[in-house]
């Protein structure tokens, strides 16, 4: 006979990037009383990075939340509390035991049927064991939020059968379910130690990992650009006349945090060069006429100007570096991940392009509109802005001829693109109007001399003159 019991679950603000502090909530999804489910979504939050929406880690009925729409929260912090149905009971002394008890079965006849699950969680073969560190539950209802302080990790339990770690440069094994919230919590999941068969990472595994980093931690400072854009925020009216004061918190705390920090780290040089783009526009017009790249992608002359930077750092690849501070070193990068400025409602932020220099014009073309849509929208994950090794800020947008942009910190070159005008030029010995923009290149001046950052300039110059060259270099 068995007896159903209740306990609470309680679920922490997770640290969705790296390092982050703390975390606004925007948004519930879910009221005390309704039914939540593993996997979904119950509010979305908003970080200096990215806002985030929060997948709840098990299934039940929402018991309370502990913060309304608007605080913001300390990562660790339980935000919401879900009461558990389980089974317990008592077995008769005389009945065998549970085929998933706690020592390790020595048949292998339900290993096939385990196996041939791949898609979903897969089958729960009685008590799952449980680290010791995830043990968070209680019997009552909780009067107020007390977040506890995190305490170092007991020892997880033994697994089960042998468990084959994942060796370097492998991709680490989950089911998709575990990678998308592994992505949604900015998760790597080559940290995390898998106990499930064969060194499957379970959802587990990726709780207990994330619950394990929950604790306060010194911010990293976010790579964000400033010069595009001014962030739309709700002003909050005071006292005086007409003053109003702005809440420095989100995506404008990191962005000051981090232009503050690159402005004072990194000694800056700007070069400008001014580049008559007339055959690169007709050259945009022809791809959107003849559609050779895609009829639903999106072609810009910021594609153009990205495909020309990618094949200037093809040819000059130190400038594709960061500054190694702790080991006195300058780090070539092997790949290069290309940031774009975007303007969204909360802020500027800069997502980039994984191993863009791998890309043919057509999947650049696709990777950028994917990257600016899910910007506009707000749906930008901490993931995707992490890693950038060069960025390009599109001032041109906002009717700029050109500026002195700002190095996003930890990397060595930035390249700002103005806005095109029709010029008096001269063009075969005449004076006729030609579409002219400027281009600016900040770099680290402390791994990159005018030498090697003037060479990328005039290549990147060059290109956009004669854009049938992005072929042939490319």
């Amino acid at each position: 006979m068995t007896t159903e019991v209740r306990s609470l679950r309680e679920f922490k603000m997770p640290d969705v990037g790296e390092g982050l502090t703390e975390a606004e909530i925007l948004s519930w999804y879910v009221k005390p009383g309704d039914t939540v489910t593993d996997g979904q979504v119950v509010c979305e939050v908003e970080t200096a990075k990215a806002a985030v929406e929060l997948p709840i880690p098990f299934n039940g009925v929402v018991e309370q939340l502990f913060f309304p729409e608007g605080s913001t929260v300390d990562v660790g912090t339980v935000i919401i509390s879900v009461a558990v149905a389980g089974e317990a009971g008592a077995a008769p002394a005389t009945a065998p035991a549970p085929a998933a008890a706690a020592a390790p079965a020595p048949a292998a006849e339900a290993e096939p049927e385990r196996r041939e699950v791949l898609v979903g969680y897969g089958p729960r073969t009685g008590t799952a064991q449980r680290r010791a560190r995830r043990t968070t539950t209680t019997t009552t209802k909780a009067a107020a939020p007390q977040p506890a302080p995190v305490a170092p990790a007991a020892p997880a339990p033994v697994p089960a059968g042998p468990v084959a770690e994942p060796q370097l440069g492998e991709r680490p094994l989950a089911k998709p379910p575990v990678r998308k919230l592994a992505k949604d919590l900015g998760v790597d999941l080559r940290a995390v130690t898998p106990t499930g068969r064969d060194g499957v990472i379970t959802r587990e595994d990726l709780h207990a990992y994330a619950e394990a980093q929950a604790a306060p931690a010194v911010p990293a400072v976010e790579p964000v650009v400033v010069e595009a854009a001014e962030a739309v925020v709700a002003p909050v009216p005071v006292s005086g006349a007409g003053d109003v004061r702005v809440p420095i918190k989100g995506v404008r705390k990191a962005t000051a945090q981090a232009m503050v920090a690159s402005a004072f780290t990194a000694p800056h040089v700007t070069e400008f060069v001014q580049v008559d783009v007339t055959r690169t526009m007709k050259f945009v017009r022809k791809l959107k006429e003849s559609g050779e790249l895609g009829r639903d992608v999106r072609v810009s002359p910021l594609l153009l100007v990205a495909k020309a930077l990618l094949v200037a750092i093809k040819r000059h690849p130190e400038i594709n570096a960061q500054w190694d501070e702790a080991a006195q070193e300058i780090v070539v990068k092997g790949q290069v991940n290309l940031g774009i400025a975007a303007a969204t409602p909360r802020g500027l932020i800069v997502p980039n392009i994984k191993d863009a220099g791998s890309k043919t014009l057509a999947g650049l073309a696709t990777s950028l509109g994917e990257l600016v849509e899910t910007a506009r929208q707000g749906k930008t994950s901490p993931a995707d802005m992490q890693g950038g090794t060069v960025t390009i800020t599109n001032v041109g947008v906002f009717g700029v001829d050109t500026g002195t942009p700002i190095l996003n910190p930890g990397e060595a070159a930035i390249l700002a693109f103005g806005a095109v005008r029709e010029l008096p030029w001269v063009h075969k010995g005449k004076v006729v109007p030609r579409q002219v923009t400027t281009l600016a290149l900040s770099f680290d001046h402390r791994l990159v001399d005018g030498e090697l950052g003037s060479k990328v300039l005039a290549d990147i110059a060059g290109l956009l003159e004669f854009p049938k060259r992005l072929i042939t270099w490319g």
